[in-house]
């Protein structure tokens, strides 16, 4: 792989890391009397009636969606740049072969090879 787009991919998969950790921050929260870093869904208190309860419940409820969807994608991401340290990025964990660069330009985690997604999908 061309080190140029290397160090392209890189630096966009630390920018769209610092996004998700924002967004992350928006939703959650650190859990302090869990395990260190974990975080939790932040519950939002807008008041004892019960149509701000029923918000409450409401916005909780996304917030648990939105914060396993963003932690699904931190750690796709956080693999991904694991993948270039170690030297291994742009290899089909599947088949062995080069991932496309058009590929891993337009999804810049893909750990899979066209052919080798492809095959996956519809043994589905």
């Amino acid at each position: 792989m061309d080190k140029k787009i290397l160090e392209r991919i890189k630096g966009d998969l630390l920018v769209q890391k610092n996004k998700i950790l924002e967004d992350l921050n928006l939703v959650s929260e650190k859990n302090s009397s869990h395990k260190k870093d974990e975080i939790r869904a932040k519950f939002p208190n807008f008041g004892d009636k019960p149509d701000e309860n029923a918000q409450e419940v409401d916005e909780y409820t996304t917030n648990l969606a939105t914060e396993k969807i963003l932690e699904t994608s931190l750690r796709d991401v956080d693999n991904a740049l694991d993948r270039v340290e170690k030297g291994t990025y742009g290899i089909c964990k599947y088949c062995g072969k080069e991932i496309d660069e058009k590929r891993l330009l337009i999804r810049p985690v893909a750990s899979a090879c066209v052919e080798c997604k492809n095959k996956l999908q519809h043994a589905v």
